[in-house]
């Protein structure tokens, strides 16, 4: 980690390097986009400009469930003061196993139009917290795109985070290009059939990878500043699911051979059974949490792939 390479001795936002032109720009693409909806891979095609909802079940404005310094998050990002997290409300999955799933598949939360999404963004700034991360944004992009250039004039001066399920759309991500410092992309499954049952998205194995590959492009591995916090750069998180370390494998050798084997990973092992596998018989092999033996062959197929950076060095 004290390698040089992953190191920035100096940090400036990513959208430094966008002028004004470009910032508008890039806000009224965003928002043709949400007048026949294509924002996530869904493509409802609802007129959410005029507060149609689509799978999402949300409409022009983005509706937020939390904001608040968070210390729950990997090491790299939360630091001594937090990560500051926005929650959106709703999502663009299903996952039968959703821990959250009172946040992401039910209405809660405060409306926010751009301004009010700003000002959340500068206080948690003001509170100290070392980063903005957006968690589970892929179906409110424009409008977390709308917030940003509100907020960049108000001097929004720390790395913003795209915390995200992996089920984005590259065309969407494109207008993120510049905006964003750190990508945070979960890599859920590698089989079609598996997405399909767990999280109502057969074609999310094709567009989790489209995605990474996006991501990578636009801001590498990830760097570090000289304090160890993250700076810019893409994160991958990938859930060990029960009896699935099999595709585990698969997509840690995918990320060695399309990305980088210095791609920062945090192999995760909080798992348990939720939501509806909680209840429905049809989950009952899923219901219990991932064994050690299960941690230790992940751990074991990500090094042995080529993977070295992670984001707690466990079963060494």
């Amino acid at each position: 980690m004290g390698d040089k390479q992953f190191v920035l001795d100096a940090f400036q936002p990513a959208y430094f390097t966008l002028d004004t032109a470009e910032l508008n720009h890039r806000n009224t693409q965003a928002l043709e986009m949400l007048t026949s909806c294509t924002a996530c891979p869904r493509r409802c095609r609802v007129n959410r400009m005029a507060d149609e909802c689509g799978y999402c079940r949300t409409g022009r404005y983005a509706r937020v469930c939390g904001a608040q310094p968070h210390f729950g998050e990997e090491d790299c990002l939360r630091g001594t003061h937090g990560s500051g997290t926005i929650f959106m409300n709703r999502c663009n999955l299903r996952c039968a196993f959703c821990q959250n799933a009172d946040i992401s598949q039910e209405d809660a939360g405060t409306t926010m139009p751009p301004v009010l999404l700003a000002e959340v963004m500068l206080e948690l700034q003001h509170l100290g917290c070392h980063n903005i991360n957006f968690v589970s944004p892929g179906h409110v992009v424009p409008q977390i795109i709308e917030a940003i250039i509100e907020a960049i004039p108000r001097e929004l001066r720390v790395p913003v985070v795209y915390n995200s399920n992996g089920y984005d759309s590259v065309e969407t991500l494109r207008l993120l290009d510049g905006l964003v410092d750190i990508y945070m992309p979960d890599f859920k499954f590698w089989e079609p059939e598996t997405a399909a049952c767990l999280c109502d998205a057969r074609d999310y194995p094709e567009h989790a990878r489209k995605t990474l590959e996006e991501m990578h492009r636009q801001v590498g591995v990830l760097r570090m500043g000289p304090d160890g916090l993250a700076r810019r750069g893409v994160l991958v998180r990938h859930l060990v699911m029960p009896g699935q370390t099999d595709q585990s494998e698969a997509i840690f050798q995918w990320i060695v051979q399309t990305l980088s084997p210095d791609t920062y990973v945090n192999i995760m092992g909080q798992y348990h059974p939720a939501h509806r596998v909680e209840v429905e018989p049809a989950f009952h092999p899923i219901r219990r949490r991932p064994t050690r033996e299960e941690m230790k062959q992940a751990y074991a197929a990500a090094r042995n792939a080529g993977l070295w950076r992670f984001d707690h060095a466990l079963f060494e």
